[in-house]
């Protein structure tokens, strides 16, 4: 329990592991979420292997009229917005940068448009539901009945607000979410497009794409996630 979110992101880069299966899996880390009390959000995804296409990285945000967009450094159709892309349009863009200053500490960079620093920590509540993840068989991971229970119980116990590990996504397929590993997020500073997004803070009423809701404190996670097969298109900005 004392890896530091620095050394987990370490060990799932060099070894991305794909489970077996036929959904369409992705593996990796990232921020589920964190909100600003002015009503930006922003998110962070990092998937080092994918079973539709290249690794990539991707930052969502939600501006405070509440449309959502998804930065991503590969194409919409083979990331994100493969199934959020409906309600969160994609925009590709040349990259994404992770930096970490420590174990605990790390920046995400998108040319000149994003700075955001994150300082992440470990918190009683995240070692037991790190502990519990741990614990759980791999075929525990892909219950619905599993996931539908554990949502509840990690949202009660994280403060999160509604969270959902099993559900639909805007464009259709359903989803799969196993943050195996979690810590909190306890400041994150930062600067999109020119503009400070100002204090952390829980937005007036809690975010969500279809079933998949964002939590209202940050959360960095390990894991990974998967979806049933895309049928529909993909919405990209224009």
């Amino acid at each position: 329990m004392n890896t530091t979110p620095r050394e987990a992101v370490a060990s799932v880069t060099a070894n991305p592991r794909l489970i077996e299966g036929t959904d369409e899996r992705f593996t990796g880390y990232g921020v589920m979420g964190l909100p600003y009390v002015s009503g930006h959000y922003l998110a962070l995804r990092v998937f080092e292997a994918t079973s539709v296409g290249p690794s990539y990285r991707a930052v969502w945000h939600h501006t405070p009229e509440g449309r959502w967009e998804i930065f991503t450094t590969v194409a919409p159709e083979v990331s994100c917005p493969r199934y959020f892309g409906s309600e969160a349009p994609g925009e590709q863009v040349p990259a994404i940068g992770v930096s970490w200053q420590d174990g605990w500490t790390l920046e995400v960079t998108m040319s000149d448009r994003l700075s955001w620093q994150l300082e992440l920590a470990s918190t009683p509540a995240t070692r037991m539901m790190t502990a519990m993840g741990g614990a759980m068989p791999e075929g525990a991971w892909n219950s619905d009945a599993v996931l539908g229970s554990m949502g509840p119980v990690a949202a009660a116990f994280l403060g999160t607000g509604r969270m959902r590990l099993h559900g639909v996504t805007p464009n259709g397929p359903s989803y799969k979410a196993a943050p195996q590993q979690v810590w909190r997020v306890v400041g994150g500073r930062a600067r999109l497009d020119g503009e400070d997004l100002g204090d952390v803070g829980p937005l007036s009423e809690q975010s969500h794409l279809a079933d998949f809701w964002l939590p209202q404190k940050g959360i960095f996670f390990v894991g990974r996630a998967s979806f049933a097969p895309i049928l529909t298109s993909t919405a990209v900005r224009s």
